[in-house]
C-alpha cells in the first residue's frame, strides 16, 4: 500500500520526506513535487530500482531516467567535465526549470538506461524536492505517468496513474508551472535545445550569448 502526506502541513511534511527518504533508501519509488511536473523517481544509483521506474512507466531503456540533484556542487561529481557553458547555465537558471545533458564521469556505478555516455541533470526549484534529495543525494526522476498519458501536474493525477506501484506521494498541492523543464544539449561543438520549456530559448541564448536562432538548429 502507498501513503500519502500533505507537505503543505509542516507535521505531515516532515512525516512524508523522513518516510520518503527511507522509500528511496530501501529501492523503492516515490512520488514528489517538484517546480516544473510531479515526479517519479529513486536511488540514481540502485539499478533494481531504477528497473523498476522504467517498468512502472511502461517506457524501455531507450528512453533513459534523468537525474535530479539538490544542490550546486554534485554536478562537479557526476559530470566528465564541466564546461563553462555548463557553469553559466547553472549559475543563471538553477534551481529552476533547465536540464543540462553533458558527458556523464566515466566512474559513475548507476545504469539509468541506453545513456550513450550522458546524463541530464536538473536542479529543482521546490523545498520538498531539495529537502528529500540533499537527504539520499542523485536521484534518477521521470515525470510522474505511465508512458503516453499526460504528465501529472497534481499527487492525486499521479496516484490515479501509478497506485500502488509508488511506496509514498509527496503532495506539494499543484505544479507551479505545470509545464516540463527546457532541455539543453551540452554533449556536441554547440549548444542545442532539445525540447522548449519553463525556460525561454531567449533567455538561454542571452545567458550563452549566442543567437537564439542557432540553439534551435
Amino acid at each position: 500500500m502507498s501513503t500519502v502526506f500533505d507537505c503543505n502541513q509542516p507535521d505531515s511534511r516532515s512525516a512524508g520526506v523522513r518516510a520518503a527518504v527511507g522509500a528511496v533508501k530501501a529501492g523503492r519509488l516515490v512520488v514528489m513535487p517538484t517546480d516544473t511536473l510531479y515526479g517519479l523517481g529513486c536511488d540514481a544509483f540502485d539499478s533494481e530500482a531504477v528497473t523498476s521506474l522504467l517498468a512502472t512507466k511502461g517506457r524501455g531503456r531507450d528512453m533513459p531516467v534523468p537525474v535530479l540533484v539538490g544542490s550546486w556542487d554534485t554536478i562537479d561529481g557526476l559530470v566528465l567535465s564541466v564546461s563553462t557553458q555548463a557553469r553559466e547555465l547553472v549559475r543563471a537558471f538553477w534551481p529552476g526549470g533547465l536540464s543540462l545533458v553533458v558527458e556523464q564521469a566515466p566512474s559513475l556505478a548507476w545504469d539509468l538506461g541506453d545513456t550513450q555516455g550522458s546524463v541530464m541533470l536538473r536542479m529543482p526549484l521546490h523545498p520538498v524536492a531539495i529537502e528529500v534529495l540533499r537527504e539520499v543525494g542523485p536521484m534518477a526522476v521521470s515525470s510522474a505517468n505511465r508512458s503516453g498519458q499526460p504528465p501529472a501536474t497534481t499527487a492525486a493525477d499521479a496516484r490515479d496513474q501509478l497506485g500502488d506501484d509508488v511506496a509514498v506521494y509527496l503532495d506539494g498541492g499543484p505544479a507551479a508551472h505545470a509545464t516540463p523543464s527546457t532541455i539543453v544539449d551540452l554533449t556536441g561543438p554547440t549548444p542545442s535545445i532539445l525540447r522548449e520549456g519553463a525556460v525561454s530559448v531567449e533567455q538561454i541564448a542571452e545567458v550563452l550569448g549566442v543567437d537564439a536562432a542557432s540553439l534551435r538548429a
